[in-house]
């Protein structure tokens, strides 16, 4: 097996700076994006407004069929199925939308995001003298 150093990056000689730097700057980047970013979510309906609880019901079935016998089939499927419904209805209630930001803002965001991606990549291939021909 050769040796690596602590400075090769990925397996390949060289490349810690440009990881270094790229990861730094794809976490800002990203930060910067995501702060920018807002999920407002609504009130879900089920077969008419405000129909929420109607959606507990079967979890709610199923949790007492679990707690009356632990190892009961059908109990763990409307658990199961119930806080899927669950999550799935608050996902699909979920409005998400980009706050207004000025163009340099946005340019300087993605530019640190992709240009940090591009670095790490970048820091995979091998450097040093004969590398790259």
């Amino acid at each position: 097996m050769a040796e690596h150093r602590l400075r090769d990056v990925g397996g390949t000689p060289g490349g810690l700076g440009d990881f270094l730097m790229g990861f730094v700057m794809a976490c800002v980047g990203g930060y910067l994006l995501a702060n920018q970013v807002m999920v407002v979510g609504s009130y879900w309906s089920f077969y008419g407004a405000n129909t929420f609880g109607i959606t507990l019901l079967p979890m709610l079935f199923g949790v007492g069929i679990l707690f009356w016998r632990g190892s009961n089939l059908i109990g763990w499927l409307l658990t199961g199925g119930g806080a899927l419904f669950i999550v799935a209805g608050v996902i699909a209630n979920m409005h998400i939308y980009f706050q207004p930001a000025s163009l340099f803002n946005t340019i300087v965001m993605l530019v640190l995001l992709v240009g940090g991606v591009g670095l790490i990549a970048r820091a995979l291939l091998p450097h040093g003298s004969g590398a790259r021909e």
